[in-house]
C-alpha cells in the first residue's frame, strides 16, 4: 500500500500577502476514495495543481503513484472521440476502456462520433472511463457532477464506488456518500483526513464545534472570574501596602514583620491567578479556529405584490429542427418552489431563456403575467470581471446590501476589493446568487444554481428558500437540494 505524503508544505500565490497553505502535514493512501470538502476560494484546485507541480512550493510532497487531473483538457474537440482517447492515454487498451464505457452506460457508438457533439455528460463518461485505465496513477477529480443530471451522477457516482485510488472534489453532499471511504477536509486553519463519508465527517465536525463553544463559553466565564478576582486581590494588596507604610488598624502599632508576609502572601495569590488566567487564554485561544461562518443568510429584495397564477405552460415542444421533448403542462403560482427536473438535452434551459422573453421556435403556449418581473441566474459566469464597486454600479445593486450576503456565504472582506475575474468558481457564482437576492422581482428562475458552490453554503440557501415566500422555478441536480426545496416539481422528458 503506497503513500501521499505531505510535510510542511506552505504556497502563497505570487505578490500575495497571505498564505492558503501554511506548514501543512498529512499522509494518505493511494487506494482510498478520497473525498474533499471546503468553502469555495480555500484553494481546493490549488492544492490539485501543487500534486500536479504545476506551482512552487515550499515543504515535500511525496508520491510513488503519478497523477493524472479530470477534466482532461482536450485540445482538439472535432476530433472523433476515440482519437481523443489517444490524446489522454497513448497506451490505452481499448477492451478496458469499453469495460469501463458499459459501466457508465455509454454505449461503444459514442466514440466514432465528433467528440465536440457529445453531451457533458457523455464527455465526462468517456475521460473517466480512459483515465481510470492507467496503471500506477492517482487520479485528481475535480467536480465532475457539474452540469450532470440527476440520472448521470447516479451513473458516475456507482462507477466511482467500485474504484480505488482517486481523490474527487465535490459538493453533492449524496454523491459524497455513495462513492467515498475518507473525506479530506480543508478547514478555516488546517487541512484534516477522517476515515468514513460526508454525513460521518459532517456528524464529527457538528459535535467538534459544539465541544468547541461550550468549551469556550466555559474559559471565557472563567477569565472574568479570574479577572474579578484578581482585581479584588490587588484592592487588598493597595490597602496591606498603606498599612506597612505607616497606617493604624484601630489605633494599634502596625507590625510590620505580619504585614510584608502579608503582602508577600497577596503578590502569590496575585501570581496565580495571573498564571490560571493565562492558562485558560491560552486554552480559549486553541478553540473556534475552524468553525465555519454559516450565518443565516435573508432575503433583501421586495416581496411580490402578485398572487395566484403567474405562469402558465400549455403542451409545450421546443423545436430545434425537431420538437426535442415531449409536451410539456404545467403552471407557476406564487409562494411555488418548483424544480424542473429532466435528463441533460430536454430542454430545460430553453424553457427557461423563453420565459425570459427569447424567441425559440416551439408548438404550445405560455402565458406570463403582464406584471411580471423576473430575476434570473444563469449557468454562465464566464463574463464577470472588474470589481465589485463597478458590478453594483452596473446592475443597479445595492452595495451593501450585496456585500453582507457574500460575507455571509463565507467572502472575507479582504476578498471583496479582489477583481472579479480573480475569483473562483464557485465565489462567481455566489455573486449571482447574491446579486438575485438582492433583486425586486416576482418569480426567481435559477439556472443550476449550486454548480461549484460549497456544501455549507448549499445549506443555507436551503435554509433561506425553505423560510422565505418567494417564487422560484430552479434546474438542481443535487437531489438533497430539491428534497429539502421544492414544494412542486416538473419533469421534462427528451424525446
Amino acid at each position: 500500500m503506497a503513500q501521499i505524503n505531505v510535510s510542511n508544505l506552505s504556497f502563497a500565490h505570487e505578490n500575495a500577502s497571505d498564505y492558503i497553505f501554511k506548514d501543512v502535514n498529512f499522509v494518505i493512501d493511494t487506494d482510498w476514495k478520497l473525498g474533499f470538502v471546503g468553502r469555495n476560494g480555500r484553494g481546493k484546485t490549488t492544492f490539485l495543481n501543487l500534486l500536479l507541480n504545476k506551482y512552487e512550493y515550499k515543504g515535500k510532497i511525496q508520491a510513488s503513484v503519478n497523477f493524472d487531473y479530470f477534466p482532461f483538457e482536450v485540445k482538439n474537440k472535432d476530433k472523433l472521440a476515440i482519437e481523443v482517447l489517444d490524446e489522454v492515454y497513448p497506451d490505452y487498451e481499448l477492451w478496458k476502456v469499453m469495460k469501463n464505457l458499459n459501466e457508465l452506460n455509454l454505449s461503444e457508438e459514442c466514440l466514432y462520433k465528433p467528440y465536440s457533439v457529445l453531451s457533458n455528460g457523455e464527455q465526462t463518461k468517456l475521460l473517466l472511463a480512459v483515465l481510470f485505465t492507467k496503471e500506477n496513477n492517482f487520479l485528481l477529480i475535480d467536480e465532475p457532477t457539474n452540469h450532470l443530471d440527476y440520472n448521470a451522477r447516479k451513473i458516475v457516482c456507482e462507477f466511482l464506488n467500485k474504484q480505488k485510488g482517486f481523490v474527487v472534489v465535490s459538493h453533492d453532499r449524496k454523491f459524497l456518500d455513495n462513492c467515498i471511504d475518507h473525506v479530506l477536509s480543508i478547514n478555516k486553519n488546517n487541512i484534516e483526513v477522517q476515515k468514513g463519508n460526508f454525513t460521518s465527517w459532517w456528524q464529527n465536525k457538528q459535535n467538534q464545534d459544539e465541544f468547541e463553544l461550550k468549551q469556550n463559553d466555559k474559559l471565557a466565564k472563567d477569565i472574568l472570574a479570574l479577572k474579578q478576582s484578581m482585581e479584588q486581590t490587588q484592592k487588598w494588596a493597595d490597602r496591606v501596602e498603606k498599612t506597612k507604610n505607616g497606617t493604624r488598624d484601630s489605633g494599634v502599632k502596625v507590625d510590620k514583620g505580619y504585614v510584608s508576609h502579608k503582602a508577600a502572601k497577596m503578590a502569590q495569590r496575585s501570581k496565580s491567578i495571573e498564571v490560571r488566567q493565562s492558562r485558560a487564554i491560552d486554552e480559549k485561544s486553541k478553540l473556534l479556529k475552524n468553525i465555519e461562518q454559516d450565518d443565516e443568510i435573508f432575503f433583501i429584495g421586495n416581496n411580490s405584490d402578485l398572487k395566484g397564477n403567474l405562469v402558465e405552460v400549455k403542451n409545450l415542444q421546443i423545436k430545434y429542427g425537431y420538437a426535442i421533448n415531449y409536451p410539456l403542462t404545467f403552471q407557476i403560482d406564487a409562494g411555488d418552489k418548483i424544480a424542473l427536473m429532466g435528463d441533460n438535452g430536454c430542454g430545460k434551459s430553453s424553457l427557461f431563456k423563453m420565459l425570459l422573453g427569447e424567441n425559440i421556435e416551439c408548438d404550445g403556449t405560455i402565458y406570463k403575467n403582464s406584471k411580471l418581473k423576473i430575476s434570473y441566474v444563469s449557468q454562465n459566469f464566464d463574463y464577470l470581471s472588474g470589481s465589485l464597486n463597478d458590478f453594483c454600479l452596473e446592475y443597479g445593486i445595492d452595495r451593501t446590501k450585496l456585500f453582507t450576503l457574500l460575507i455571509k456565504f463565507g467572502l472575507t472582506r479582504k476578498q471583496l476589493e479582489y477583481n472579479l475575474a480573480d475569483f473562483s468558481a464557485g465565489q462567481k457564482k455566489k455573486v449571482l446568487l447574491a446579486k438575485s437576492l438582492c433583486e425586486d422581482a416576482d418569480l426567481y428562475i435559477w439556472d443550476e444554481p449550486l454548480n461549484y458552490i460549497d456544501i455549507i453554503s448549499r445549506m443555507q440557501i436551503e435554509e433561506l428558500l425553505s423560510k422565505t415566500k418567494l417564487t422560484i422555478i430552479f434546474v438542481e441536480h443535487d437531489i438533497s437540494f430539491v428534497e429539502c426545496v421544492a414544494t412542486k416539481t416538473v419533469e421534462m422528458k427528451r424525446k
